[in-house]
Formats: structure tokens, sequence, C-alpha cells
């Protein structure tokens, strides 16, 4: 791809970003026209403009809306960098962060805050932080059990995984069978659906920050990233240290994933789908592959909250059935695909 057509793809989809977003904060329960939206945005960075929105106005749109949409973009885009990566690093086009155990492990960590109490001394940061440690807790251990005699086996990374996964997830099971609390064990499956109903400006500056750093870091090593889509032995030969890039990697995409969990629950499918799409626009250099995908993934997610949100209104729907809906049939399809090969641009 030239760097004219990334550039125009770049500023196309900041634009569809940018009006997803809008879009996003008008639609709920309270309609808020596009002029308001920016006219309260513009006013509380400091610029001075005519003030026509109501007080219940600039609440809904500052305090709830524009942080539940901001965290939309920041979760998707963090959950599409890392499917990218961790496709890369076990050359696998099926694979996504939740294969390293992340949300089995975040999910045994939120349930034990919200059925046990778990951490309570931490008060509303209390569900994140458990969620985040249970995640970091799984990944570490699957990575144990990948390293045998000092070199970590994609097979045994990818085996490990699975089982760590299945091992946590009969935790939860058996919290959520064993316990009496009914509100604590719908607001479990909630939060393991995925929801982005508990969004404070709080709660967006770390995730933002982290997904910013890994991004960085992925993009300053994308060469080597591409050259793990040739195989070990060529990756090798131009004097990449397999075992301590595969380490890299996995501390990086767990760091994000685990933080994207905690704040936002299990979301599923985001990470495989969106840089499939990216593979076929713009071919499988991660150079141009992890921007795009950041892009893509946020106006993705945007979209399937919006649609969470009205699907079922009053109630809410739990985000991660929008993306499933979603998912399942595109991986069918590319299942089905016959000329489909991993790194294809086509």
């Amino acid at each position: 791809m030239t760097r004219l057509r990334f550039t125009l793809l770049v500023g196309v989809l900041l634009a569809a970003l940018i009006v997803s977003m809008t879009f996003a904060v008008m639609v709920g329960s309270v309609g808020i026209t596009p002029s308001v939206i920016w006219e309260v945005l513009f006013s509380k960075i400091g610029l001075s403009v005519e003030a026509t929105a109501s007080k219940a106005q600039s609440v809904i749109i500052w305090e709830i809306r524009l942080p539940r949409v901001i965290l939309a973009a920041i979760v998707g885009a963090g959950l599409a960098i890392s499917g990218a990566a961790i496709q890369a690093l076990v050359r696998n086009p099926i694979a996504d962060p939740y294969i390293l155990g992340v949300s089995s492990g975040a999910s045994v960590g939120a349930t034990m805050v919200i059925l046990l109490g778990a951490f309570s001394f931490l008060g509303s940061y209390a569900l994140s932080f458990a969620a985040f440690l249970g995640a970091i807790f799984a990944v570490v251990i699957v990575f144990l059990l990948a390293r045998v005699n000092g070199r970590t086996s994609v097979i045994r990374l990818l085996l490990a995984g699975i089982a760590i996964s299945m091992v946590f997830s009969a935790m939860t099971n058996f919290m959520l069978m064993t316990s009496k609390q009914q509100g604590g064990i719908q607001a479990v499956m909630h939060w393991m659906l995925g929801s982005l109903a508990g969004a404070k400006w709080s709660t967006i500056g770390i995730p933002f920050f982290i997904f910013l750093l890994v991004l960085i870091l992925l993009l300053l090593n994308y060469r080597q990233l591409n050259a793990l889509l040739l195989g070990e032995e060529l990756a090798t030969t131009l004097g990449i240290n397999l075992d301590r890039f595969r380490i890299f990697i996995i501390l990086v995409v767990s760091l994000l994933t685990g933080v994207v969990v905690a704040s936002s629950g299990s979301i599923g499918f985001v990470g495989l789908i969106i840089p499939h799409l990216v593979r076929m626009i713009v071919g499988s250099n991660y150079k141009l592959l992890l921007p795009i995908s950041a892009l893509m993934g946020a106006v993705f997610l945007i979209w399937a909250d919006m649609i969470a949100r009205i699907a079922i209104a009053p109630e809410e729907m739990p985000i991660g059935i929008i993306t499933a809906v979603c998912g399942g049939p595109f991986f069918i399809w590319m299942l089905r695909r016959r000329r489909y090969s991993f790194g294809d641009g086509e």
C-alpha cells in the first residue's frame, strides 16, 4: 500500500471515529443534538462558546455518555492490536488474546469481588484490581507451563492457555453454583459478557495510557513482528532472539488485555475479527496493520456498544453478545473461504 493510500485510509477512519463517537453520545433515552454535544465539549476544554445546553444535558454528555464512548474506543483499539500481536506470535490466524487465559483469570478475580467481597478495602477499584490481578496471574501460569528447558514453545503456549482457561472457568462456575446471592450471580454473568456501563473519567486514564504505551512498543518492533510471520528459522537468521521477543509480546499483550478486561469485562471476537479485516485491506505489514487495527477496532466497539444500549431498551444487553453475533458468522465465513491464508492481503 502506498503512503498516500495509507494516509487517506487513516483520515477516513479518523473521520469515521469522530462521527461514530458523536452519534453514540446522541443515542439514549434523552435525545441530544450534535451541536449541543460539541458545545459542551468545547466549553469543558476551555473554549469560549455560546451556552445553549441545559445543566442536565451537560451532565449527561460529560459525565455519563462521553466517558463510556471513549472507553469503548480504547477497549476496541486495545483488543484489536492485542489480537494482531498474538496472531503473529503463534502464527495462527484464529488466535486472540484470550487464548492466554486472560479472560478466565479476570473472571475469577471479578467473581471473588462480587460474590465474596474480596479486596473490599479498595472500594470502587476492587473489581478492576481483582480482574487485572486474575488476568495477569493466569498468564504467568500459562507462560511458566509453556517454558521448558529455558525455551517457550508456541504449541505448549496454546495448550497451556486452553488448560488454564478451563481450570479458571471451572473455579468461576463453582463459585456461581455455590453462591446464594441471586443479585451477585446476575452481576457476575453480566460482567462476564462484557459491559461498559461503569465507565467514568477516573477509569479511563489507566487503560488509555497502557494502550498508548503498548501501541508504541509494538510499532517500534514491527519488523520483528513481520519476521515472525516468515517462520522461526528465518526470524532467527535475521538476528531476532525468539525467546526474548516472545516473552516481550506476551508481557505487553497480557498487560493491555488485562487492563482492558478489568475495565470492560470479557468481550470476545474483537481481537479475532479486526486484524483479519485489516489484513484484507492493507496486507500483513505490521507498520500499517497496527494503527489501522486500532482505529477500526475503536469504531467497531463504539457501534457494538451503541447497539447493546438500544437493542432491548430500556434494559441494556451485554456487549459481548453483540460482538459474538458479529464474530461467529465472520469466523465461519473465514473458515469456509478457500483462498484465505494467514498474512494474505486479499
